[in-house]
């Protein structure tokens, strides 16, 4: 059993570096999760897992050698160096980054589906992790537009529970994203509101691709450009909005139901 008792150890560095920058996780096509439950997850649907750190006493359903490439034992202060958590659960790992590039055609998944979610400037981490998890629960595809928080941040990755495991996502160019839906006959809905907004409840959405803006500003001028129409989630007066999460999971509950 390797043990690593040197915070400087030079996998400690990279595990590090995959947890606080994007660009050395997009580099090295890694990326940095915590918690024994998303490590359950990852052999669960065998996800690509290159290291394991973990702490005498972590609560490992099962023993992690000859599970991985490389594990190894570490102490609490090494594992308080590298987890990004204020309270580490005792395990870290990386793991291959999936390929994010759509198809080049959308299809149906093995449902029949073709329902998609698009994040449009989405910067906080634990919206988009959440969105994912939603997405996962209600049959719909996520798909990134620029601007949105990286997908492989660990916040991300823990709000989603798993899901970046199982589930496919997207990231792409409102042009590419355009070219996709026109190629498969898809519109797609806004949630903002225009002189054509419609009440969401009064709009097919079993085969579409709907559009959540930025917890700021909403959606960008060029999405709502990209638009075939808005859609508006009917709430008391007294509310002006929900945030980007909340939105997406009304959203994606609205276009389920019918096969729930």
């Amino acid at each position: 059993m390797e043990s690593i008792t040197s915070k400087s150890n030079p996998l400690c560095v990279h595990l590090r570096k995959l947890a606080s920058s994007r660009s050395y996780r997009e580099e090295t096509g890694e990326f940095l999760c915590d918690s024994p439950k998303l490590l359950e997850e990852a052999e669960l649907w065998a996800a690509p897992v290159m290291a394991v750190l973990y702490t005498e006493g972590a609560a490992l359903p099962w023993s992690p050698e000859g599970h991985f490439p490389r594990v190894a034992r570490v102490s609490e202060a090494v594992m308080r160096s590298v987890s990004p958590m204020e309270t580490p659960q005792g395990v870290v790992f990386s793991c291959r980054s999936p390929d994010y590039r759509p198809p080049e055609r959308l299809e149906p998944d093995a449902f029949g589906r073709m329902r998609y979610l698009v994040l449009d400037g989405v910067q906080d981490p634990g919206n988009v992790g959440t969105v994912l998890r939603t997405a996962d629960a209600f049959g719909a595809t996520v798909i990134l537009l620029p601007g949105c928080a990286d997908l492989n941040n660990p916040k991300t990755l823990r709000a989603g529970m798993g899901v970046h495991f199982r589930s496919v996502v997207y990231r792409c160019a409102l042009e590419e994203l355009t070219a996709l839906l026109k190629a498969a006959d898809l519109p797609l809905y806004g949630a903002a509101l225009r002189e054509d907004t419609a009440d969401v409840r009064e709009v097919d959405l079993r085969r579409c691709a709907m559009a959540v803006g930025s917890e700021g500003r909403g959606l960008s001028a060029a999405v709502l450009a990209a638009c075939d129409r808005t859609i508006r989630i009917p709430m008391d007066k007294s509310c002006e909005s929900l945030n980007a999460a909340s939105a997406a999971s009304v959203l994606l509950w609205e276009a389920a139901r019918g096969d729930l």
